[in-house]
């Protein structure tokens, strides 16, 4: 949801809080979780999940690598599961035309630098940016041109927008801030 008025407009950007995340991490988990109970099932001689038989598996080197396995893929679908909670990479863009200033906040990882903003003057704001890639990697990001400095993406990395959704994404900030769109 898009906050605006006459001076200040406000753009939520989404973070790590997707679908896809949380699938992923919770295959991972699982995954891991199988590994590590069947590598358990076979020093114990006892089945720890139901209808899979681990007679055959035979604990050394079998079972002790079902084990290493285990316990690296829960290390690994922590993480997600931790960027997920966290919301890392949300945030928001705010654009001030009576402060004469555009700020990017995200959340990053837990730590001192867990709070990013970053301020920059409007006045220093040349374009609105689309850059548009097709093949086999595809690439469609919207950006600020910001003179003397690198291009400030304002939609995420992953995310995936219809050419008519680019176009009204970034004609937005183009009309609030009344400079021009660049890339079609």
């Amino acid at each position: 949801m898009t906050c605006h008025s006459k001076w200040i407009r406000v753009d939520p950007v989404k973070g790590s809080r997707t679908i896809a995340n949380l699938c992923w991490a919770c295959i991972l988990v699982r995954g891991a979780t199988g590994f590590l109970l069947v590598g358990i099932s076979s020093c114990i001689g006892k089945d720890l999940i139901p209808g899979l038989s681990s007679e055959q598996i035979v604990f050394i080197p079998q079972g002790i690598v079902m084990c290493f396995y285990g316990i690296a893929g829960l290390f690994l679908g922590f993480y997600p599961w931790c960027t997920v909670f966290r919301n890392v990479g949300s945030g928001y863009n705010l654009f001030d035309k009576r402060e004469g200033i555009f700020s990017i906040f995200r959340w990053g990882f837990p730590g001192r630098n867990r709070r990013i903003c970053i301020r920059f003057v409007l006045k220093d704001v040349e374009a609105v940016g689309l850059e548009i890639r097709e093949g086999l990697y595809p690439r469609r990001i919207i950006y600020l041109k910001v003179r003397g400095r690198q291009n400030i993406p304002l939609t995420r990395i992953g995310e995936d927008l219809t050419l008519g959704e680019m176009e009204e994404e970034a004609a937005e900030p183009a009309r609030f801030l009344r400079v021009s769109i660049e890339g079609f």
